[in-house]
């Protein structure tokens, strides 16, 4: 049996007590490759953003609000694990600065927010994944492969998983399997549920030994 770091759903980084940057994520995708492991026989530490699903029994489950939150978590629980599937939508920026009050709206007046960029977290875990295995996401809506090969390299992963817009909050999806030696499988479409579990198996993840 072995150990899998699975990170799932969306970020929200705050602008004010009540506003928050965030996307479409649903989660489904991730929750569905934390249940299609746990099937496989191994552990999973699952770590998500807020989304309404109930993690699958058997998961060690984290729940994070913001990008910040879920890095530490991700580098808490990656030592221990023998690889990571970075599922999760994690915002790319946040407020430089996070209003105490409720930001008022003013008639006439435009708002400005500043915005820095978060911390990639697939990328600072692959970076040290010596053997293990890094697989990433990538929802594009142009240049799709041309992006997806691109984060392959850069963030040092075995395989990216691409998909596009239609993939948000949907039940059934399709995957464009792309590998580092110039690999490519298509996926689906599939429910996720289903897709999860070509996947695992696409990756080189078989059944825990007994």
């Amino acid at each position: 049996m072995a150990r899998f770091l699975v990170t799932a759903g969306p970020t929200r980084e705050a602008i004010d007590p009540v506003r928050y940057l965030s996307n479409r994520s649903s989660g489904r995708m991730g929750y569905a490759l934390a249940a299609a492991l746990l099937e496989l026989g191994h552990a999973v530490d699952l770590i998500s953003g807020p989304v309404n699903l109930q993690p699958p029994a058997g998961a060690q489950f984290t729940s994070v609000e913001s990008a910040a939150e879920m890095l530490a978590a991700a580098i808490a629980c990656w030592p221990l694990c023998a690889g990571v599937f970075g599922v999760a939508a994690v915002a790319d920026y946040r407020p430089a600065v996070v209003s105490k009050a409720k930001l008022k709206r003013a008639a006439g007046e435009h708002l400005t927010l500043e915005l820095l960029p978060n911390p990639d977290i697939l990328a600072i875990l692959a970076a040290q994944k010596g053997t293990r295995l890094a697989v990433g996401f990538a929802l594009e809506t142009d240049s799709m492969e041309q992006e997806a090969l691109r984060k392959l390299q850069v963030k040092n992963l075995d395989f990216v998983a691409l998909n596009g817009i239609a993939a948000q909050g949907a039940v059934q999806a399709a995957i464009t399997l792309l590998d580092g030696c110039g690999g490519r499988r298509q996926l689906g479409p599939a429910e996720k549920s289903e897709l999860a579990r070509q996947l695992v198996l696409a990756v080189g993840i078989t059944a825990a030994s007994t």
